[in-house]
This record gives C-alpha cells, sequence and structure tokens, in this order.
C-alpha cells in the first residue's frame, strides 16, 4: 500500500512538473514546438484509416464502456460490485481531475499553429493518454485479480497496455492533435490514478476478492 502511494505520488509530482512547465513556458515547451512543426509524410488513405482506429483507442466514450462493460460481466461472475466500484471510480476521478486541468488551463491545440493558455482550449492534459492508461490499465488489473493471475499472464497484459496507449500518443503526435506535454500530462496523471485506485482496492478487503 505504501509502495503504491509513493508511486502514484511520484507520478502526480511528474504531472505537477510538466504543468509548470506548460504554464511558464518551460524548456518543454520547446520540444512541442520542435514536434509541432515538424513535417509529416502524406500516408495513404488506408493507413491513415488505420492511424485513426488507433486514436480512437483514447477516446473517452470507448474507453469508458469497454471498461464498464467488462467491469459489469466480472461483477456478475464474481457476485460483487467491487470491479463496478472500481471501474466507476476510476472514471469519476479521471474525468473529474483531467476536466478541471483542461478547463482551468485552456490550452489551444497544435493545429491551430499558437499556444497560448486562458484562452478557452481543452489540450492540456490529453485526455486520450489518460483515458488510454487509465482505462486499459484498469481493465487489465481487473482481468488479472479476478481471473488468470500467473506472472505472465499479468505481464502480457501490461505489455498490451502499454502498446495501446503508446500507440495512441504516437497517433496523436504524429496527427498534431496534441503537443507532447500535453501526452506526457496526460499519462503521468493517468497513470497517478491507477496506481493509487489499486492501491485502495488491495487496501480495503473484499471477501469476493481473490486473495
Amino acid at each position: 500500500m505504501v509502495r503504491a502511494l509513493r508511486w502514484s505520488a511520484l507520478f502526480f509530482v511528474g504531472f505537477l512538473i510538466v504543468t509548470q512547465q506548460v504554464i511558464t513556458d518551460g524548456p518543454l515547451i520547446n520540444i512541442d514546438r520542435s514536434l509541432s512543426q515538424a513535417k509529416r509524410p502524406h500516408v495513404a488513405h488506408w493507413l491513415d484509416f488505420i492511424f485513426r482506429k488507433i486514436d480512437n483507442l483514447g477516446l473517452r466514450g470507448l474507453t469508458a464502456t469497454v471498461l464498464l462493460i467488462a467491469a459489469a460481466l466480472i461483477a456478475w461472475q464474481f457476485r460483487s460490485w467491487r470491479p463496478l466500484n472500481l471501474a466507476v471510480l476510476s472514471l469519476l476521478a479521471l474525468n473529474l481531475v483531467v476536466g478541471v486541468a483542461k478547463l482551468t488551463i485552456g490550452r489551444t491545440k497544435p493545429r491551430l499553429n499558437i499556444d497560448l493558455i486562458h484562452a478557452g482550449g481543452l489540450s492540456y492534459p490529453s485526455g486520450h493518454a489518460s483515458n488510454a492508461l487509465l482505462s486499459w490499465g484498469m481493465l487489465a488489473y481487473l482481468i488479472y485479480r479476478y481471473t488468470h493471475r500467473d506472472v505472465f499472464h499479468g505481464r502480457l497484459l501490461a505489455l498490451i497496455v502499454s502498446a495501446i496507449t503508446l500507440g495512441v500518443c504516437a497517433v496523436s503526435l504524429f496527427r498534431s492533435t496534441h503537443w507532447f506535454s500535453d501526452l506526457l500530462g496526460g499519462l503521468f496523471i493517468g497513470g497517478s490514478l491507477l496506481v493509487l485506485i489499486i492501491a485502495i482496492d488491495r487496501f480495503v478487503p473484499s471477501e469476493s476478492q481473490p486473495t
């Protein structure tokens, strides 16, 4: 529990550092501008279609729907509200924290070719990055926690979540839908909340939960 809380706090500090860079136009923003101004190669329609589908894996509607349905099925199988409660808690926490941050900072999107804060934008932190990491990560955790708990199985699930999350971030950079710091901040806050909720689950006992 203590170790998990430390990791959650460490990720949150990372989020605060990135946020400070965004607000004060720090050195990290130079990377944003360099990546935003880099030339993108023209891609075929079929490849652009694939990119869009990968990008969709970070959409709040899709990730939330998949997570809630899977959690409900696991909850029904184990006759416990715990999986569904964890899924709802993770989604509420993510949308509250990310939503408040977006509205407070109001950063513009890179496609506008201008980087402004307090301008009514919703770019920082990236909802795609945070959604992908937290939602798919929570789904992987529920599958691991309530089904087959082999170490290799857990590592495979972690690898799949990492691949999805990195894919969403890479496509967002390529399509200029987010600044690099948007994505980095989204990963930090998504990771912080994911570890925190897992720590809460481990700390609060449940008779229906595998030990």
